[in-house]
């Protein structure tokens, strides 16, 4: 304690050399809290939207992710309402939800495009949806098909727009069934949705599942999704289900997450080079600074050395010099980094749409205790290193020399 106490007296005998190293470390420290801070809150938020799209779970034919379907729905789970009843007794499974999902044409009768639609229980899929499904305009389908005349249909903003519908208006889906024909339903709008990725909002139709089953003549499902109340159930629930189901087919959300690995894998590497860079300069920045004060103080190395102090103990010295920096860079890179997240929510500042999206998302950082300490860490042992490499050669300077130098 000793040590570190006068290690920091020297740090004070420049304070306007000083106060400038501190803010450089404060400045890559609070560049590691941030960059870090706003990966970790991408990776949660693309994790979250992966899950909620496909479910942590996905149970389905033994051909369905693998094979090819001669006509629709031949390799369709069997009897999805009794396996979601199963799983349901699951304490860890929040919901299951069977989808079915289909091809073809959506009509006004004066204009037809192309849709890719899904059967779901709405029951159950708009509270697991969150906010990664909006209605724009509209209602969401109703909980259960409604008696009406017509069943409902949701469809995509950008789809609705290229067929001028609008809540209440009729249209006409065309679709091959399970036998090889082509059948026809008329449907009413309940309501216009998004997604916020612009090639889906323009092909995307929903509609409850039993309306689905019918146009297709069908009593099977594509998939099961599974949703579980952790992720942390993801592996556990796995394992159970493939041995409770050794004839079904079974991925997690994480081999269905394709973007999400994609974008994961190059965000790695873009912040991985980024800490490095902001790392080598606070190594340089701290070493240019200990330079100096090794040189105007080598007649006191000197006498330090005359006085029986190895070069070792001299050293020291400076490395515990770089320490008192890097340790007050970090915590004032933390407070920073700190004020920053708060001013971001504060203000609710919004990022513009990524790729392949049509809308933006709120930014926040994820501050974890891990990643300070991650970021403290990397700060400190740059300065510590810094102030080894540069004092090491000034210590094993001839006593002599040292006392002589001007």
């Amino acid at each position: 304690m000793t040590w570190l106490w006068f290690a920091l007296k020297n740090v004070r005998r420049n304070g306007r050399r000083a106060l400038l190293t501190l803010l450089i470390a404060g400045v890559g420290s609070a560049a590691l809290l941030l960059f870090g801070g706003y990966g970790q809150y991408t990776y949660a938020a693309l994790q979250d939207g992966s899950a909620r799209d496909t479910g942590h779970l996905v149970l389905a034919h033994h051909d369905f992710f693998d094979g090819d379907e001669d006509v629709p729905m031949q390799n369709g789970l069997e009897d999805p309402t009794g396996l979601q009843s199963e799983l349901l007794r699951d304490p860890r499974v929040k919901a299951a939800l069977p989808r079915l999902a289909f091809t073809g044409l959506l009509s006004n009768g004066d204009k037809s495009a192309v849709f890719v639609g899904t059967g779901v229980d709405a029951a159950g899929e708009f509270k697991v949806r969150g906010p990664f499904l909006t209605v724009t305009d509209g209602d969401a389908l109703s909980p259960a098909p409604s008696g009406g005349d017509l069943p409902e249909i949701l469809v995509g903003k950008d789809l609705a727009r290229t067929l001028r519908a609008t809540p209440g208006s009729v249209l006409t889906l065309l679709a091959s069934t399970t036998e090889g024909s082509l059948n026809a339903q008329d449907v009413r709008v309940q309501g216009v949705f998004t997604v916020g990725v612009a090639e889906m909002d323009r092909r995307a139709v929903m509609v409850h599942l039993p309306t689905a089953q019918k146009l297709l003549l069908t009593d099977r499902a594509s998939t099961l999704s599974v949703y579980l109340r952790s992720m942390a159930d993801v592996a556990p629930v796995q394992a159970d289900l493939s041995a409770r189901y050794p004839r079904l087919a079974l991925r997690t959300w994480l081999q269905q997450a394709v973007y999400y690995q994609s974008v994961r894998a190059i965000y790695d590497r873009i912040f991985g080079l980024l800490g490095i860079i902001i790392v080598v300069l606070v190594l340089f920045a701290i070493s240019n600074t200990i330079g100096m004060a090794v040189v105007e103080r080598t007649r006191e190395i000197g006498t330090l050395r005359a006085q029986g102090a190895a070069p070792s103990l001299v050293t020291r010295n400076f490395v515990l010099e770089g320490v008192v920096v890097g340790l007050g860079g970090a915590l004032l890179g933390a407070l920073v980094a700190v004020l920053a997240a708060l001013a971001i929510d504060f203000f609710h500042v919004q990022m513009p749409p990524p790729p392949g999206r049509s809308v933006g998302y709120p930014l926040h950082l994820d501050l974890t205790a891990g990643l300070f300490l991650r970021a403290g860490l990397s700060v400190v042992l740059a300065a510590a290193l810094a102030a080894w490499t540069t004092s090491r050669k000034a210590a094993s300077r001839p006593i002599v020399e040292a006392l002589t130098h001007v």
